[in-house]
C-alpha cells in the first residue's frame, strides 16, 4: 500500500501477473501438441509394403530383415511382400524363412503383378508367410533344388539325392506349420511341380487371391493371423524401398554382370601390364576383382568353367610371344567360350548366361588380344627405334686413327668420340658395340666375340 493525494491503493503485482500469463499460455500450447489428431491419429492402421523382384539373394535377405524390423516399430497391421522372383539361393531363403518365423509382425507374401512367378526359392518363401495371396495369371512352384556342390561344381547322384530330401522334408515341415497342403509341397520339390493361381488356391497352397493390392487388403480385413485379428481395409500402406546399398548388391548379383567385372579384370590388368604407369586400367582391374571375389562368394561358380578361362588368358598371352600363327589365339577363343559356357548351371534360369551374352564377350576378348594386349608385348620386346640407343651395332668409318686414348667417328650428321682396344686406322671400317656418355667405344666391323680382347 502506498499513500498519495489522502487515498490509500493496492499495489498490482505485474510481474506475478506476467509470470502466470506466459504459464498458462505454455501449457496451452503443450495440451495442443499432446491433443489427439483425432480418430485417425488415434486408430491409423498402417500396412507396409516391400517389393522384391529378382534373384533372392543376401541383398534380399537383408532387405527384408530389415523391412520387418521396420514394419513392428511402426506397428503396422502386416507387411505385405510383393514378389516375383525365378528363383534364388537356398541360404538366403532359409535366412529370408527364419525371420519370418520369429517377426513379430504378420507376413503376407502377394505373388504380384499378374504375369509374375514364385518359382522355385519364391515358393519356398511364399508357403513360408502368414498369409499367402496370388494375383491372377501368376504361378506357383519349381521348387526342385539345383544340384550345385562346392565351387559350382555339380555334386554326385548321393549329395543331389540328401539335397533333395533335405529340401522337401524343410518345404513340407514349412507347409504344416502354416497349414497348407503337405502333398504338394511334396511334389513341388521332387516332381518340380509347377500350378497356376486359381489351382493353388483349389489345393490350398495359397490362402487367398486378389487384383491387386487394394483388393488384397480388404480380403484381408478381419482375417485372424497368430490370435491377431487384422483391420487392414483402408489402411495407410507404407511403402519400404531397398537401400541404395541393397539395390546395388541386387542389381550386381547376375551372371551378366560377373561376365562384365571378369572382362573388365582382365582388359584392366593386362592394360596395366602392357602400358605401365597408366593406372586407371590397373586401379578399375582392381575394383572389378574385389566386386567379383564378393559375387563369386554369392553365386555359385563352376571351378573347370573357371579353369578353361584361365588356360585361354594364358594362350591369349603366349601366342603374342611365340610364332604360332594364331594356333594358340584359336585354341584360346575355344577354351574362353567353353569356359563361359560352363561358369553357371544353365538349367537354372536365374543362372543362365545366354549366347547373346558369351559370343560378344568371346570376340572382343579375342580382338582385344590380338590387337591391343598382342600389340603392346610384342612391342615391349622391339629394338630402340630413337635416341643415342640406335647406334649400338652401327657400322662406320673412322675419321682418324682410333686406339685406347682416342679418336673420332662420324655418324648421324655428327663427331663422337671413340676409343677403341685394337688401334684402327683412320677410314677402317668399325662397329660401335658400347656408348659411355659422349663417348662410343668401337671395334674393327667383323670382330668375332672370340676374338674381343
Amino acid at each position: 500500500m502506498r499513500a498519495g493525494r489522502g487515498r490509500v491503493r493496492p499495489v498490482v503485482p505485474w510481474a506475478k501477473l506476467r509470470c502466470a500469463v506466459r504459464q498458462f499460455v505454455l501449457a496451452v500450447l503443450v495440451a495442443l501438441v499432446a491433443w489427439p489428431a483425432g480418430p485417425a491419429g488415434v486408430g491409423e492402421r498402417r500396412v507396409c509394403v516391400a517389393r522384391v523382384q529378382g534373384t533372392i539373394g543376401p541383398a534380399t535377405a537383408s532387405y527384408l530383415a530389415r523391412a520387418l524390423g521396420e514394419a513392428a516399430g511402426r506397428q503396422a497391421e502386416c507387411l505385405v511382400i510383393e514378389l516375383d522372383t525365378p528363383g534364388g539361393l537356398l541360404d538366403s531363403t532359409r535366412e529370408i524363412i527364419q525371420s519370418f518365423l520369429r517377426s513379430p509382425v504378420p507376413t503376407v507374401v502377394f505373388v504380384s503383378p499378374q504375369g509374375a512367378w514364385a518359382g522355385s526359392a519364391g515358393c519356398f518363401i511364399t508357403l513360408a508367410a502368414d498369409v499367402a495371396a496370388m494375383a491372377p495369371s501368376t504361378s506357383i512352384g519349381a521348387a526342385h533344388p539345383v544340384g550345385l556342390g562346392a565351387g559350382g561344381e555339380k555334386q554326385d547322384e548321393v549329395m543331389k539325392q540328401k539335397l533333395e530330401n533335405f529340401a522337401a522334408s524343410y518345404l513340407e515341415a514349412i507347409a504344416i506349420k502354416r497349414h497348407r497342403n503337405m502333398e504338394w509341397a511334396r511334389a513341388s520339390v521332387r516332381e518340380s511341380a509347377a500350378i497356376p493361381a486359381d489351382k493353388a488356391l483349389e489345393l490350398k497352397v495359397v490362402d487367398l487371391i486378389a487384383e491387386d493390392l487394394p483388393d488384397l487388403l480388404k480380403r484381408l480385413d478381419g482375417r485372424e493371423v497368430g490370435g491377431r485379428r487384422l483391420a487392414t481395409a483402408g489402411a495407410t500402406t507404407v511403402v519400404l524401398p531397398m537401400s541404395v546399398r541393397e539395390q546395388a548388391f541386387q542389381t550386381i548379383a547376375h551372371p551378366q554382370v560377373m561376365l562384365i567385372l571378369m572382362l573388365v579384370v582382365v582388359y584392366g590388368i593386362i592394360g596395366e601390364l602392357t602400358s605401365p604407369g597408366a593406372i586407371l586400367p590397373g586401379v578399375a582391374g582392381v575394383i572389378a576383382l574385389l566386386l567379383l571375389l564378393y559375387l563369386a562368394s554369392v553365386l555359385p561358380m563352376n571351378i573347370t568353367g573357371l579353369a578353361l578361362i584361365a588356360v585361354a588368358l594364358l594362350l591369349f598371352t603366349i601366342d603374342a610371344f611365340a610364332p604360332t600363327h594364331g594356333v594358340l589365339t584359336g585354341g584360346g577363343v575355344v577354351a574362353f567360350f567353353l569356359g563361359l559356357f560352363m561358369l553357371f548351371d544353365r538349367s537354372e534360369p536365374f543362372l543362365r548366361l545366354s549366347l547373346l551374352w558369351m559370343l560378344p564377350a568371346t570376340i572382343v576378348t579375342a580382338l582385344f588380344f590380338i590387337f591391343v594386349a598382342g600389340a603392346g608385348l610384342r612391342a615391349q620386346r622391339l629394338p630402340a627405334r630413337a635416341g643415342a640407343e640406335t647406334m649400338l651395332g652401327r657400322t662406320v668409318p673412322a675419321v682418324v686413327p682410333i686406339h685406347a686414348t682416342g679418336g673420332k667417328v662420324f655418324i648421324e650428321g655428327e663427331y663422337w668420340d671413340a676409343v677403341s682396344a685394337v688401334p684402327i686406322a683412320a677410314g677402317q671400317i668399325v662397329e660401335i658395340v658400347a656408348r659411355n656418355g659422349l663417348t662410343l667405344t668401337v671395334q674393327p666391323a667383323g670382330t668375332s666375340k672370340e676374338e674381343e680382347p
